[in-house]
């Protein structure tokens, strides 16, 4: 919910100026009622001069009034001043300068494990250049020599439901089946989650299925013969071992 200038300021005003409840008040300033209440005591927001909501185009006296005749009516804030010229932003979003040097590093890890995505795709999430992005690709970067990738999520330059969006788009129409490592590259964490992983023999037996117990001279055919006398007759003891 929007919220008008200078909230303190805006309740201090309502309430010096109109006859509307505390929770009237309180919706439209964004504050708690009970801080409304302290402000008509004067233990809240002393000092403070009221703002006018009215001339400043965020309410009407129409709307005032409205809501006075009703308690149980809610304030429509009416005009925001603090979004006036404010529009949709257009190509590369703003990377905070902090986080500036870690660019090449993002754009290194993408282009390496997503290598589907678009130089456009790569410019939108991480904020930066087509002539960057195609030097990182190159190997021409001027400090290439210490860029390792780095994953961007991780990095705060961008969200994983963005990155995933932004696969999901480019694997689109990609409908043949992919093994794990592919599926990691060009699919979607939700996606790769959904399918059916592939049937692997374990690490730690791989390259001992031919491995066998028994002798690789003897015949594998011949049965084990085993003397059932042999098994139950125990040697005899010497006399002495019995005393």
């Amino acid at each position: 919910m929007a919220l008008p200038l200078m909230t303190k300021a805006t309740a201090v005003w309502l309430v010096d100026n109109t006859t509307l409840s505390f929770k009237q008040i309180a919706a439209f300033c964004g504050l708690h009622e009970l801080e409304v209440n302290g402000i008509a005591d004067g233990e809240v927001a002393t000092g403070v001069k009221g703002f006018d909501p009215i001339a400043n185009r965020q309410l009407t006296a129409a709307e005032i009034k409205r809501c006075e005749d009703d308690p149980r009516a809610r304030l429509t804030l009416m005009h925001n001043p603090a979004a006036e010229g404010e529009q949709k932003r257009k190509g590369p979003r703003y990377t905070p300068l902090s986080k500036r040097q870690d660019r090449p590093s993002a754009i290194a890890w993408l282009v390496k494990f997503h290598p589907e995505l678009t130089d456009g795709q790569i410019s939108k999430l991480v904020g930066t250049t087509k002539p960057t992005i195609q030097s990182i690709r190159e190997r021409t970067h001027w400090n290439i020599a210490n860029v390792s990738p780095v994953d961007p999520v991780a990095l705060g330059m961008c969200r994983q439901t963005e990155l995933d969006a932004a696969i999901a788009k480019a694997t689109k129409n990609k409908g043949a089946a992919m093994t794990d490592d592919e599926r990691m590259k060009l699919m979607s964490t939700e996606q790769s989650l959904q399918m059916r992983d592939e049937p692997r023999i374990p690490s730690a037996i791989s390259g001992l299925e031919n491995f066998s117990l028994t002798d690789s001279d003897e015949d594998d055919d011949s049965p084990l013969l085993v003397d059932a006398d042999s098994l139950f007759n125990l040697p005899d003891s010497d006399e002495d071992d019995e005393k």
